[in-house]
């Protein structure tokens, strides 16, 4: 279901000083975290501007009733599990509630005021515990650049246009942004030779992806009908699966990757909720004549006219001197989830069709989100040739893949016309050095 209602107004506004002109978090906004401050227990809040409004001050308060009350008492601990497990609707009335608290002339706001904490005294953690972590490949631009590189006969193998391909991933190794990337080792290769060696990942990489929230379950055996797919969902964040491309050129036939994506994957902290997203929502781009026909359980009239999303994703890189110098990242890439061949609801359709079982906090990648264009390319392993074409940095430094010191930082921004856009914050990670091994 898509519902616009007065949380999505563009013209609404926000007492919270600096809230209106936040390119990310504006009032339209309202995402869901969970944080600390100042070393002190982890709890739930909502993102206003620059600041977090603690949603355990929130629920003690006496401000709030019904379902509002209850999702904001769900939200007050470590995990925003026992919200995003309720459902739409008590998740709808904490938005409407919150924003109202939040907007221009609110009579509650100096009590409101009391319950904000600066985003620069928290330390911003998982929105919930991720119990199982699937990363999809639905950007079609991103595998036909890749196998242009691998197997330049057949870029795009023969399945590709018939399922949405994944793989499960690791869970235990999901990390908030921020989180330090120490550099894996690993087997791989080298070009000539029959004989694998184990060392420091050479070509380490990241990749500009998307990252989906799973509010409810479904049981085992029951798969979950396109159609109510959203309905399942709770939001998104950005993510970025590093991967290591020399270790994962050699395992990953014939079961695909494992240790060459295993070491860390970064998520934004903060959950842009599935209401957020209504205005955003818009039509998957058609199809070609001659593509194959979506299978049944894959095509649903709804889903393809509401199941895409308008959002810019993008990667930007800052070496270390270029921090020291005082020198802004660079942007490597931008684009468009409309370049996803796969929707959302499509990625969760077809994950339950053999009646595999998801459960509340299960977070679903989208895999690497590329365009046509040359700067629009979500990976170095694309934007570089698989290395053979390095991009300068402003320094004069020169990339491959990552170096040790090389920060990368991704965002994204939804936009629509005749509505206030909104962002998702940032997922930075840092590579440092390996570690030394006797």
């Amino acid at each position: 279901m898509r519902t616009i209602d007065e949380t999505h107004a563009p013209e609404l506004t926000s007492w919270v000083e600096g809230a209106d002109s936040h390119p990310d978090f504006p009032i339209q906004n309202l995402p869901l975290g969970v944080f600390s401050h100042l070393g002190g227990a982890a709890r739930g809040g909502i993102a206003i501007g620059e600041m977090i409004l603690d949603l355990a001050a929130l629920a003690q308060s006496g401000l709030l009733s019904g379902d509002a009350q209850g999702a904001a008492e769900a939200a007050s601990g470590p995990t925003l599990a026992p919200l995003l497990e309720m459902g739409r609707l008590p998740r709808r009335a904490l938005r409407r509630a919150v924003s109202a608290l939040l907007k221009t002339g609110a009579p509650e706001h100096e009590r409101v005021d009391m319950m904000l904490v600066p985003m620069s005294e928290a330390q911003m953690l998982c929105p919930a515990h991720v119990g199982n972590y699937t990363d999809f490949y639905v950007g079609i631009h991103h595998a036909e650049g890749v196998g242009a590189l691998l197997r330049p006969d057949q870029p795009l193998l023969p399945n590709y246009r018939h399922i949405p391909i994944g793989y499960h991933g690791r869970a235990s190794t999901v990390r908030p942004s921020g989180t330090p990337l120490v550099r894996p080792h690993g087997q791989s290769l080298p070009p000539g030779s029959d004989t694998p060696y184990f060392a420091p990942t050479q070509k380490l990489d990241f990749e500009l992806e998307l990252g989906l929230w799973m509010a409810r379950g479904n049981p085992l055996g029951r798969p979950i009908p396109l159609a109510d797919a959203f309905e399942h969902m709770a939001g998104i964040t950005l993510l970025n699966d590093w991967s290591a491309r020399d270790v994962q050129a050699f395992e990953y036939r014939p079961l695909g990757p494992f240790q060459s994506k295993s070491f860390l994957t970064s998520v934004s902290p903060w959950l842009v909720t599935v209401e957020a997203l209504a205005p955003f929502r818009q039509a998957q781009a058609e199809r070609a004549f001659e593509e194959p026909r979506i299978p049944a359980y894959l095509f649903d009239e709804g889903d393809q006219a509401n199941g895409a999303l308008s959002l810019t994703l993008s990667a930007s890189l800052a070496s270390e001197a270029m921090r020291a110098a005082g020198i802004a990242p660079v942007t490597l890439g931008s684009a468009g989830a409309s370049d996803m061949y796969w929707t959302l609801g499509q990625m969760v359709a077809h994950h339950t069709a053999n009646g595999c079982a998801l459960e509340t906090g299960d977070l679903l990648g989208t895999g690497t989100i590329s365009g046509r264009a040359p700067d629009s390319k979500g990976s170095l392993m694309e934007i570089t040739g698989n290395g053979a074409h390095p991009i300068t940095l402003p320094t004069g430094e020169s990339r491959s893949f990552l170096e040790d010191g090389d920060e990368v930082i991704l965002s994204g921004h939804l936009h629509a016309e005749g509505w206030r856009s909104i962002g998702m914050g940032v997922c930075r990670g840092t590579v440092m050095p390996p570690v030394m091994r006797s």
